[in-house]
């Protein structure tokens, strides 16, 4: 059987399979059956602005009102904020038209249940059932019972209620010099709007979304340009979002990046001082560097980690009782304000740590070492199982035992493409360089194209 959803919700080139109108329409029938908790269901639809944006938000909403559920546009928003308006408007799921951080010819669906989490494993193979077999027969609506699609005009504006709440113990950021990096996504308006109301005086860059210029050398993956205006602004502060706003990289104000590790160890250290670390723990994935490790121990905090993945981070977190969570590639969550992770609340709650510590950030980032990390992705022809093949478990074992105590080594598979992850962390940047090309050498030698 095909698979539609991966490690995100579901993913691909516009107008191919899986992403195409078809597959969005049964997408919609299906959400509209499966989710059903109201006797008058509704759902939510939000999107990051792509120019496929479009067709898939129509397909989408032509599927869940032929099965007489109702639909909401929330129009250009980003993710975390369907997460939070399906709670606020006790709709039966919000749906997310969004590729994250990839190029704007790919595009992908996320779905979240009525709580505003992100769909478990049986929930999401009960629906890709469904979407895969149509001959199975959805429930559709009687002529007189069809659903309404509807615009969703307040959506922005609940949303930036919610951030603007969310300030803790700071009142807000006036005096704070601010520069934004939108990358043309769905954060476009609302992050520009936010910081403003909050005081800051901001500088927006890349908000202008024009349907293919989403991710285009701008936001979290591409930060040069940010790096440039801080300096050149004289800011306090530069902040970087991806394509649908659930994830943050920082500058600090001499242009210097700010990763998910830093920012984990920056909010972790200010939440038990303001005794908010709920049960002391900090959650991240094991793509995490040592870095961040050693500083948690230092500050006495137990920490936990998962594999890669946000929805990973959050179901070790609401097992756990843990508050704060995440990944260094920017998505953080902060359970004790939202479902899922958000780069502006993000973003809103490291300049509480800042305005509470009264440091500029370039100080607060070095409350952690980061060792050296290089990664290496090797294109391979199979997933077989890595340590059993006896020359790619001897290399592994042969530079960890090299690197002891002072790095690690994390060979995987990527959970959505054809790749081999292969990362070491080391103590300096040319020998784990070399040590990582080895191993991937022998990865490529044994599974490669």
């Amino acid at each position: 059987m095909e698979k539609l959803f991966g490690t995100d919700g579901i993913r691909g080139v516009a107008n191919k399979f899986p992403i195409t109108p078809e597959i969005a329409l049964n997408l919609g029938r299906a959400a509209a059956g499966v989710l059903k908790t109201n006797k008058r269901s509704k759902i939510i639809i939000g999107k990051d602005g792509r120019l496929s944006g479009d067709m898939l938000e129509a397909a989408l909403a032509a599927g869940i009102s032929s099965c007489g559920a109702d639909v909401y546009l929330a129009g250009i928003i980003p993710t975390p904020a369907i997460a939070y308006l399906a709670t606020l408007n006790s709709a039966d799921a919000g749906i997310m038209v969004s590729a994250s951080h990839n190029p704007f010819e790919d595009n992908g669906i996320k779905i979240f249940d009525s709580a505003g989490y992100k769909l478990d494993s049986a929930t999401e193979h009960r629906i890709e059932t469904l979407v895969l077999n149509p001959e199975n027969g959805f429930d559709a609506a009687a002529a007189d019972q069809l659903g309404t699609v509807n615009r969703m005009l307040d959506a922005e504006d609940k949303y930036a209620s919610f951030l603007k709440r969310s300030m803790g113990q700071t009142d807000d950021l006036s005096g704070l010099r601010i520069v934004l990096d939108c990358s043309n996504g769905a954060a476009s308006t609302i992050a520009p709007r936010v910081f403003s109301e909050l005081g800051a005086e901001v500088t927006a860059l890349s908000c202008r979304p024009d349907g293919l210029n989403i991710n285009a050398e701008c936001g979290s993956q591409h930060i040069e340009s940010l790096q440039d205006t801080v300096l050149k602004k004289r800011a306090d502060v530069g902040l970087a979002f991806d394509g649908d706003g659930d994830r943050l990289i920082a500058v600090d104000e001499n242009g210097e990046p700010v990763t998910g590790d830093h920012i984990l160890a920056i909010c972790a250290s200010y939440m038990k001082q303001a005794g908010l670390l709920k049960n002391n723990l900090v959650v991240s994935t094991v793509m995490s560097n040592i870095g961040l490790i050693n500083a948690l121990k230092e500050m006495d905090i137990d920490h936990v980690a998962t594999d890669v993945g946000d929805r990973y981070v959050l179901d070790r977190m609401r097992k756990s009782g843990a508050v704060l969570g995440g990944e260094d590639s920017g998505h953080m969550i902060f359970l004790d304000h939202h479902t899922s992770g958000d780069g502006i609340l993000t973003a809103i709650r490291l300049l509480e740590a800042v305005r509470s510590a009264q440091e500029p950030l370039s100080s607060l980032r070095k409350i952690m070492d980061v060792y050296p990390q290089v990664l290496e992705n090797v294109r391979i022809r199979e997933k077989a199982d890595i340590y059993k093949i006896p020359e790619i478990a001897a290399e592994i074992e042969k530079v960890e035992g090299y690197l002891a105590d002072k790095g690690r080594v994390l060979v995987r598979f990527s959970g959505t493409r054809p790749l081999c992850r292969v990362m070491v962390e080391g103590p300096d940047p040319d020998e784990t360089r070399r040590l990582c090309h080895d191993i991937a050498e022998v990865v490529s030698e044994k599974l490669g194209e």
